[in-house]
């Protein structure tokens, strides 16, 4: 059986466990589960700590896991990234008291706290700036403030946690981060179907199905608006002068796309979501 690593608890958990289930697996009901098995689809589910899953990946312990790519970075692990998930998005940037940071050279030198010390460390060996990494746990943007730390690394959302602790953000990127799907050997049998079952999923959170009847005539001005993956599927409607086009189309531009076809000509258009998928 296939042994998969998910996260036990957060939001990556909460995520990864949403999304597993709608790619067809059964997944734990009580968070106290820590091993679930799934005979029918012959796999094996590990809850773990989030940022312990890429040792257990790595290791050759389990054969995949689904973890954030900051974590997996961090740990320095032998596992590598598969495909990047549709969730669990942050940016990593420093910080440092208000003026007084220009740039990354200004670290040189300087003590930076981070819940990621192998991360900001490899981001800079590669950039070539020499500091001195302060690990802690959580609440790095309190550092500067107690003394302990000339500046700080940490995910970036607002940066509203920052100011309020008299910080501001400077420098370049870390890291972009997201939910990731990590292996060490990505043609162990068995993750080819994961990978392609989370990608079924992906596809019907980003894309719905749109159906609309249409002049025949204006079948090649429609495919500009909709061309779909490849082209749209079109059938001749009774009478031949019109059709039925249908076409996947993206979720978030649904309602611009209805417009376009409707001012185009298009009527009795339709949407519908897509519960699974296979591209």
């Amino acid at each position: 059986m296939l042994k998969i690593a998910v996260p036990n608890k957060g939001t990556l958990s909460e995520n990864a466990v949403a999304m597993l289930r709608e790619a067809g697996y059964a997944v734990r009901r009580d968070q106290k589960e820590l091993i679930v098995s799934d005979p029918r689809n012959e796999v094996e589910f590990f809850y773990l700590r989030p940022r312990d899953i890429a040792t257990y990946v790595g290791s050759g312990a389990l054969d995949v896991g689904i973890t954030g790519r900051d974590l997996l970075l961090d740990s320095r692990s032998a596992a590598g990234e598969i495909e990047a998930l549709d969730f669990g998005a942050s940016t990593f940037r420093f910080a440092g008291p208000i003026g007084a940071f220009t740039g990354l050279a200004d670290l040189a030198g300087k003590r930076i706290a981070t819940s990621y010390t192998g991360l900001v460390g490899d981001f800079l060996t590669r950039e070539g700036v020499a500091a001195d990494l302060i690990h802690l746990d959580g609440a790095v943007e309190s550092a500067v403030r107690l003394g302990v730390a000339d500046a700080v690394a940490d995910v970036v959302e607002t940066g509203s946690t920052l100011r309020k602790q008299g910080l501001e953000i400077f420098g370049p990127v870390i890291l972009k981060s997201t939910a990731v799907l990590a292996a060490t050997d990505a043609a162990t049998p068995g993750i080819d179907t994961l990978l392609r079952r989370l990608q079924g999923v992906m596809v019907a959170h980003q894309y719905v199905l749109m159906d609309y009847d249409l002049p025949a005539d204006l079948i090649d001005a429609a495919a500009a608006i909709t061309p779909g993956f490849e082209s749209p599927t079109v059938s001749p409607l009774r009478g031949g002068d019109w059709v039925a086009v249908r076409v996947m189309v993206p979720r978030d531009d649904t309602n611009l796309l209805m417009d376009r076809l409707y001012e185009l000509g298009a009527r009795a258009i339709l949407v519908s979501p897509i519960h699974a998928a296979r591209i």
